[in-house]
């Protein structure tokens, strides 16, 4: 990606990844990579499916790839294709392996773990508000950032303090 850092925040759903990428980006002066599953799943009028993971992992890609195009130093991703796999996983037991290749090969700079004590918010299209499967898919993302061996910062608390935390995180990748 031309010298740019690729930041990823990754976790459960409902841990405020979308309005902390938001942040960043602004906080950065550079572009944010928005969950491209939520346009899918947006403008699809049927549950989806296997085949529909296929689909938004291409989406995010292909706007990952336009979007660092135009970044300043740091793109960062509103979740990546490790999410599309855990969901593949969870739900079919299975992932494309076209996605798998492709995460073979992608690179990570930095991730963002978000921690599960940011409050549950509904949303149509969030599937799992229970406790006990918040920690579990927790644990899941917490287990794909640390078998990465890349660096990682967990975050937790309000909006502010993850965005603080972060910013500290990314200026400390920098050094």
């Amino acid at each position: 990606m031309n010298g740019i850092k690729r930041i990823v925040v990754i976790g459960p759903e409902s841990t405020g990844k979308s309005t902390l990428s938001a942040a960043l980006a602004q906080s950065l002066h550079t572009n944010w990579v928005p969950e491209y599953a939520r346009t899918y799943l947006d403008s699809l009028r049927r549950p989806y499916g296997y085949k529909d993971l296929l689909c938004m992992a291409r989406g995010q890609q292909q706007q990952e790839k336009d979007l660092a195009a135009t970044a300043s130093r740091f793109l960062i991703c509103d979740t990546d294709l490790q999410v599309i796999r855990v969901w593949s996983e969870h739900r079919y037991q299975n992932c494309h392996l076209s996605i798998l290749q492709s995460l073979a090969t992608t690179h990570t700079d930095l991730y963002l773990l978000t921690d599960i004590d940011f409050p549950w918010q509904p949303d149509p299209q969030r599937e799992h508000p229970q406790p006990h499967m918040r920690r579990y898919f927790f644990n899941v993302y917490k287990s794909i950032v640390m078998e990465s061996k890349r660096p990682f910062a967990l975050l937790s608390g309000n909006a502010e303090q993850r965005l603080h935390a972060a910013l500290a995180a990314i200026l400390n990748l920098q050094e």
